[in-house]
């Protein structure tokens, strides 16, 4: 079969996955616990350098000790040119959003952070769908974006039924404005970052809140933060894992974010 996708530019830095992948170890460690079988690990389209396979073998390997990530790129390049990493715990292969694994092995986390940011909106649907359709039962599909260093990240969180959950990531130090994170939102929801969409309700209510704090700030960036974040929460908000705040990341329901209130 031929991969489905295309080529994406590659680009990469050490450490830049690191807020995600610290949240599939944390909240989402679970997934890898519960599988009856050693859990397939998936780092969709690595790039031109193979480090963020490695990084997520050895960080999902503190949760479960026989999880394997297999990197997989559509280019062949880039497929032989990691294959020297490879050792227990992860391999490489080639492939795109299709995941080729052997004996239709079915993966429990699909990771593929900067990648669809490279596609047409229109391609996002039906993308998402096709690799939910290939995730085993329990399974995960993590859509990303971050900025070079992976001191801002968002990630939509999908299960075979669709999109669940919507995660935005700060580094706490310096952050001025919440909303500058619009840059790095996913494909699915950079564009519709405009009046009328529920992003654009949502990063604004986000700045309100962050205004109202500022009072909290005299305790330090991070109290202000958790302050923010409940006090969206308390407007109705329906976000998620209250105990993450003080990292500087924020969860809500997908279905108060989708692109036309729904999707």
């Amino acid at each position: 079969m031929k991969p489905v996708g295309a080529i994406t530019r590659g680009t990469t830095n050490p450490n830049r996955l690191r807020r995600c992948d610290r949240w599939l170890a944390g909240p989402q460690g679970w997934r890898l616990r519960a599988a009856s079988a050693p859990p397939i690990v998936v780092d969709l389209g690595y790039g031109a350098s193979p480090v963020t396979a490695v990084e997520l073998r050895d960080r999902l390997r503190a949760v479960r000790a026989d999880v394997e990530v297999v990197g997989v790129e559509i280019d062949p390049a880039r497929v032989a040119a990691a294959a020297p990493l490879a050792g227990p715990g992860l391999r490489f292969a080639r492939g795109g959003f299709e995941i080729p694994l052997p004996g239709g092995a079915r993966p429990t986390l699909v990771r593929a952070f900067n990648v669809l940011r490279q596609y047409a909106e229109a391609d996002v649907a039906p993308t998402w769908a096709l690799v939910c359709a290939r995730l085993a039962p329990g399974g995960l599909f993590v859509d990303g974006t971050c900025d070079e260093v992976g001191r801002r990240a968002t990630w939509v969180a999908l299960e075979a039924s669709g999109p669940t959950s919507l995660t935005l990531s700060w580094r706490l130090a310096g952050l001025t404005q919440p909303s500058e994170i619009a840059e790095r939102l996913p494909k699915a929801l950079i564009h519709r970052n405009v009046q009328g969409e529920p992003i654009h309700a949502f990063l604004s209510a986000l700045d309100g809140a962050w205004a109202r704090q500022a009072g909290h700030a005299a305790y330090g960036v991070r109290q202000r933060f958790v302050a923010t974040a409940r006090a969206l929460s308390d407007e109705g908000w329906p976000t998620r894992n209250p105990d993450r705040w003080r990292l500087g990341e924020l969860t809500i329901d997908w279905a108060a974010v989708a692109p036309g209130g729904g999707q």
